[in-house]
């Protein structure tokens, strides 16, 4: 079982436009200049999976994707060079299918530890308890603390 969030999953299109010959380095910089970081190069698993310990942005550097946000019967969303989508701790994510072009930069709020859980029973009640400790991050991935994720998601519950 996939325990999803409160909190809604935000997709930006185009919200980063990344240099054709360095296409990560415009996501890179955004996201480590707004706190999110222990970034990483690569693509999208193809399992379902979710983090309970960190709120996760990825950013489409190049290619495209089809991604199943929610868990199984989640919403499969394409996604196209330069978008950017904040993923709340416990929202399923698995790739469905991409193009051989896809090259995925991703980070997580204030560089927060990261897990990878894949959904099941057993691992339901540990894995709530940790997604409800993580806080809300201090600002938006791409356009900082008056970004729009922060309107959204507002300040971490006390």
């Amino acid at each position: 079982m996939t325990p999803n969030s409160d909190l809604p999953l935000v997709i930006r299109r185009a919200a980063i436009e990344p240099d054709p010959d360095a296409p990560a380095e415009a996501f890179e910089a955004a996201f480590r200049a707004n706190g999110w970081t222990a970034g990483w190069r690569n693509g999208i698993f193809p399992y379902e999976h979710y983090h309970s310990t960190a709120h996760e942005v990825l950013g489409i550097a190049a290619g495209s994707a089809l991604v199943r946000f929610g868990g199984e019967g989640g919403r499969e969303v394409p996604l196209a060079t330069g978008d950017v989508i904040v993923i709340p701790a416990g929202t399923g994510h698995k790739l469905i299918e991409e193009d051989a072009n896809l090259l995925v930069v991703g980070a997580y709020a204030e560089g927060r530890s990261w897990d990878i859980v894949r959904p099941a029973p057993a691992k339901l009640e540990a894995a709530l308890a940790r997604i409800a400790a993580v806080p809300h991050p201090s600002a938006d991935p791409v356009d900082g603390p008056d970004g729009p994720l922060m309107a959204l998601w507002g300040a971490s519950p006390a």
